[in-house]
C-alpha cells in the first residue's frame, strides 16, 4: 500500500480547480463563437433580404408586396422582426433591411440590428 502525503492530496485539490477555471473559458469562448456566428447569418440575412425586396419592387408585375419578398427570402426565425425602408430616387429604388441579432445572452451580449441596403433601377 502507498501512502500519500498531505502535499499530494493538496495538489490533487489545485489540479481541480484549475479543471473548473479553463472548462469555464471554454464556455464562455463557445458562447463568444456562437454568438459572432448568429451575428453573420444575420447580416447575410439582412443583405438577402434586402436584394429580394429591391428586385420585387421594380417589376410592375409584381405579385407580392416588397415587404412580403423580402420575408419570405429570409429564415423565419429571423423575418419576424425584420423592418424594410423604401426610398424613390427618380428610376431607381432603395431598399433597406434592418433584422434584429438574436442574443444568447440578451443583457450581455446584445449586437443590436444588422442593415443592409440595396438599389435597383426600376422597370
Amino acid at each position: 500500500m502507498v501512502k500519500r502525503t498531505a502535499r499530494e492530496g493538496r495538489d490533487r485539490g489545485q489540479v481541480a480547480l484549475e479543471y473548473v477555471g479553463v472548462i469555464s473559458l471554454l464556455i464562455v469562448v463557445a458562447i463568444i463563437a456562437i454568438q459572432l456566428g448568429m451575428a453573420a447569418y444575420a447580416v447575410q440575412q439582412a443583405n438577402t433580404a434586402a436584394r429580394a425586396a429591391a428586385r420585387a419592387e421594380t417589376y410592375n408585375e409584381a405579385t407580392m408586396d416588397y415587404q412580403e419578398a423580402g420575408r419570405a427570402s429570409m429564415s423565419d426565425w429571423l423575418a419576424e422582426g425584420t423592418e424594410f425602408r423604401k426610398e424613390r430616387n427618380g428610376d431607381e429604388v432603395t431598399i433597406t433591411a434592418e433584422v434584429t441579432i438574436p442574443a444568447i445572452l440578451p443583457d450581455i451580449l446584445d449586437l443590436g440590428e444588422a442593415k443592409r441596403s440595396v438599389t435597383m433601377p426600376l422597370d
